[in-house]
Order: C-alpha cells, then structure tokens, then sequence
C-alpha cells in the first residue's frame, strides 16, 4: 500500500517539512489527510488508542475495515447533536491486516468507501481521471508509486516538487514507513 501527499504550501515562507498530512495510526494502518489539520490528528490519536485497546485486550491487530468503521461511526456522530461542529478533514486509510491490503476513503460526515486507488482533497478529478485509465492489478511497489506521482503530476499541472510530496509505504515485509527526501526525489525525477 502506497500513500502519497502534496503538501501545497499556501506560501513560500512555510517550512515543508511542517507540514503533517501522513499519519502511522499502527505498524500495519495509516493515512493521508486533506482539510483541518488539527481535525486530523484528533482522528489520528483516537485511531492508535482504537489499534492499542484491540492489541491490548485480543493481542492481535486491529483489522482495517473495523478501525475505519469505529472511526467513520464516531466522525457521523459530530453531524447529529448542536455545539459541536463536525471533523473538518477527509482521511486515505491504507492498511494490510490477515485479510489482504486495504483502502478506505472517509468524509467529514463519516462515509466511507473502500478503493483499489483514490484521492482526497485538491485536483482528486484529475487524480482519479489518471488511476481510472492507468491502475491495474498486482502492481509491484515501485509501479504504484509511480503511477501516484503521474496522478499527482495531472493534479499541479505536471509541476511536481519533491521537497512537498511524502510518501509512505504499508507492506508485510516492512511496517508503515516513510521514505525519506533522496528517496522522494528520486521517484519524481522518474517521473519527470
């Protein structure tokens, strides 16, 4: 599972590395975010606490689709009750537990959805245009992070900085990890 994100610096005094819009929720779950980043990270801390109550009273992993449902379950009850506002942010769950890889998209509302690939936030038409003609099945690591950077790429109008783009990766071999920056611009370089 590959997760990919365009910081989009709103100016150029901002700091990239900043900038927080992946998350390890547990060694086999994270996310990306797009909206409030604050929103996000409550979400975020309320999902490890999620993975670690599983971990501690099961001693297994949590599986995804279970987390994103609680998640998603409490996100919808922010949208019922006044003086509360709903969560301001929209969350890529990727994850691998016993039964395969797994993605979910999430709304402020608490809808979900699970994808074979997908997008949130700024330019998703055109992310989503790119990975309905391009994705295909059992892609290898490598073919996934570059065809995310294409979809990134059609986004920001071929326009692609690697000191704003992160990238993680969720398999069996290795738990969630970000790459670091000589990794990332050599994947954009591949690209360009």
């Amino acid at each position: 599972m590959i997760l990919i994100v365009d910081k989009r610096l709103s100016s150029k005094l901002i700091e990239p590395k900043s900038i927080e819009k992946i998350f390890k929720i547990d060694s086999h779950i994270g996310c990306a975010t797009s909206g409030l980043v604050a929103d996000a990270r409550a979400l975020v801390d309320r999902a490890r606490v999620e993975c670690q109550v599983n971990a501690f009273n099961y001693d297994e992993d949590l599986a995804v689709a279970s987390l994103v449902k609680k998640l998603c379950d409490f996100k919808q009850s922010y949208t019922q009750y006044g003086g509360v506002r709903p969560f301001g942010t929209a969350m890529l769950i990727a994850g691998i537990d016993a039964s395969g890889p797994h993605l979910y998209e999430t709304d402020p509302s608490g809808a979900m959805m699970a994808y074979k690939a997908g997008g949130i936030g700024a330019g998703r038409n055109e992310v989503m245009e790119v990975f309905e003609n391009k994705f295909k099945e059992n892609m290898t690591q490598a073919q996934a992070v570059k065809l995310g950077l294409e979809a990134l790429s059609a986004a920001n109008e071929n326009n692609l900085k690697s000191e704003v783009i992160g990238i993680a990766i969720i398999n069996k071999e290795k738990e969630f990890h970000t790459l670091d920056s000589n990794k990332v611009k050599e994947a954009v370089k591949k690209i360009k």
